[in-house]
């Protein structure tokens, strides 16, 4: 297997069929064998019957459905223990993410061991793009990284690079810096960001601005205190 294309759904029925049409236009063009694997984070709408669903009719695809809402570090973990493919891809289900961009990222990873989407020219509402730059500018200034956009979710990673990274709650939003503390490289690609296609959005700055801070600092200490040393020879 080559690619293993991981998606973490809560909540997201209005939005899946168009995105199960958007990665049959995409995938099937990749020069090598793909797996799509859907986590279901706790759905409460009909998003796990739709996976079921879309699973029977298409070799693709598989699901995993968790029992109650973990979160997305938790979703994404489930999903980089279920890969089989050299390279992971890693995106969101609700359409702002689009899966045309995916080919474009495959490009670059020849450079490096990841590459990051990186929303130049995000289409969220004025407060959210605001408080966006305010989290980016934060999290680089106290981790010492200049990451234009961390927490996209639009990302590509060679396997033996992703396994490395230890998961915690809330380790998609420093996925760079932590793939870079393995002394792996990473590069950024700019991506297309579309509006919301249906739905709710499901983290705003109340429900993520406090959690974050508290993440970056836990990083921030990983990042001082991770063992560095070079063996000279051994007898």
């Amino acid at each position: 297997m080559e690619y293993s294309i991981v998606i973490p759904v809560y909540n997201e029925e209005e939005c899946l069929r168009e995105l199960f049409a958007r990665l049959d236009e995409t995938l099937p063009v990749l020069d090598g064998e793909y797996e799509i694997i859907f986590v279901d984070d706790g759905s409460a709408d009909r998003s796990p019957e739709m996976l079921r669903e879309h699973a029977k009719a298409n070799s693709h695809v598989r699901v995993i459905e968790f029992e109650e809402n973990c979160g997305q570090s938790a979703a994404f973990d489930a999903g980089f223990k279920a890969a089989r493919g050299e390279i992971v891809v890693t995106m969101d289900a609700d359409l702002q993410n689009d899966p045309a961009d995916i080919p474009k990222l495959l490009e670059k990873l020849d450079e490096c061991d990841a590459v990051s989407g990186w929303r130049a020219k995000r289409q969220d509402p004025f407060l959210k793009r605001i408080s966006t730059k305010i989290a980016n500018w934060v999290r680089n200034r106290l981790s010492d990284e200049d990451v234009h956009d961390s927490a996209s979710s639009l990302k590509v990673f060679k396997r033996e690079a992703l396994m490395k990274v230890r998961m915690f709650n809330g380790a998609h939003r420093f996925m760079p810096t932590l793939i870079k503390m393995e002394g792996c490289k990473v590069t950024e690609v700019p991506v297309t960001h579309h509006p919301r296609h249906a739905g709710e959005a499901k983290y705003g700055i109340g429900n993520r601005m406090f959690r974050a801070f508290y993440d970056l600092i836990g990083v921030r200490w990983m990042k001082k205190r991770r063992l560095k040393y070079r063996i000279k020879g051994e007898s």
